[in-house]
């Protein structure tokens, strides 16, 4: 078989060396201030010495009440920017990518006290993520015009920061994702009702993000492409929606998910959520990256080779093997570059 895993990939003006990505998964390691630390340092220049192509921040919150987590990065304000350059330049130097995954958690943003965190959470509509969930407030229409100016300002941030790609966070019950979904969204103005209408924050957001940030750089969307529940988000809803990112200046769609509920798939296993990357980049005609249980070399080919994704992005088995971009091209016979610090611990 052809190897393409390794083979290069250009993405508008960044050319990635190869076709692993290491996705976004919050790490809980910054302070309340929402600053890079030296953890972050370490660890995301470990995985680009390791070999990937592209290294995806973890979900970096576009405003305070928009964390996850009280130990979020985030890009709501200057101070910010200088960390997130230092690593930008680290991770450049041993020829991988970076971007960053701009996020906003809605009525998800939490603390120890389930969905209880420092401000109050917002969202479409009033409804709590699950028991036990603070209800949000409703997003007004001039709330509505205040979250996207903040999508706008740490996009410049982002930009300002030298960073190569932004993906914009619309997956995993985020707010994003709670404004497209009709089991979070029941509003009944413009932005509720209709698919049509349910993607109108995003495209907005995707908008303000896609003027502000460098036209030479790509333009990222991660979607949830079902919800895994009856009247949901289903795959040709984000058929639809992918096509409107699209024609709106987005470059690829990072295709997982679930997460508007907390109910789960019916089935996990290798690879479970490569189909959806396969609809939707057949569907769509979109570039899209496949996430979900990749951990194997030849089972990651296989997806470029066989057309089922552009891209590959690994999360927990880049934790358990930072070095496996440099395993799997040894695993397939494909010469790449090692650091030369690292020379001599690799044959040929």
């Amino acid at each position: 078989m052809t190897n393409t895993l390794f083979s290069p990939y250009r993405l508008r003006d960044i050319r990635l060396r190869n076709r692993v990505v290491m996705s976004p998964m919050c790490m809980y390691s910054a302070g309340d201030d929402g600053m890079v630390t030296d953890w972050h340092l370490a660890h995301y220049h470990a995985r680009a010495i390791g070999g990937v192509g592209l290294v995806l921040l973890e979900a970096t919150a576009v405003e305070p009440r928009g964390r996850i987590s009280r130990r979020d990065l985030g890009l709501w304000e200057d101070s910010q920017v200088e960390g997130l350059a230092r690593l930008a330049r680290l991770v450049r130097a041993e020829g991988a990518a970076i971007g960053v995954q701009l996020a906003h958690a809605g009525r998800k943003a939490t603390s120890d006290q389930r969905g209880s965190g420092p401000e109050q959470p917002v969202a479409p509509s009033p409804l709590p993520f699950s028991e036990g969930w603070v209800a949000p407030t409703e997003l007004a229409s001039s709330d509505i015009e205040q979250v996207i100016a903040a999508w706008r300002s740490a996009a410049e941030r982002a930009a300002a920061a030298t960073l190569d790609v932004v993906e914009i966070h619309a997956a995993h019950g985020y707010l994003n994702h709670q404004f497209l979904s009709p089991l979070s969204n029941q509003r009944a103005d413009a932005y509720g009702g209709s698919l049509e209408n349910r993607m109108r924050f995003l495209l907005e957001v995707t908008d303000v993000v896609r003027e502000v940030w460098p036209a030479d750089k790509p333009l990222l969307v991660r979607l949830s492409v079902t919800d895994w529940v009856a009247g949901g988000l289903t795959p040709d809803d984000q058929v639809s929606v992918a096509q409107a990112l699209r024609a709106h200046g987005v470059d690829l769609i990072d295709c997982s998910s679930g997460g508007i509920l907390p109910v789960g798939p019916p089935t996990v296993g290798p690879g479970y959520q490569v189909p959806f990357s396969a609809k939707l980049r057949r569907q769509a005609e979109i570039p899209t990256a496949a996430v979900g249980l990749i951990t194997e070399a030849r089972q990651a080919n296989e997806i470029i080779a066989d057309g089922h994704a552009d891209l590959v992005a690994l999360g927990r088995e880049l934790l358990r093997t930072p070095y496996w971009a440099l395993q799997a091209a040894q695993t397939l016979g494909v010469d790449v570059q090692v650091p030369p610090q690292y020379r001599g611990a690799w044959p040929g």
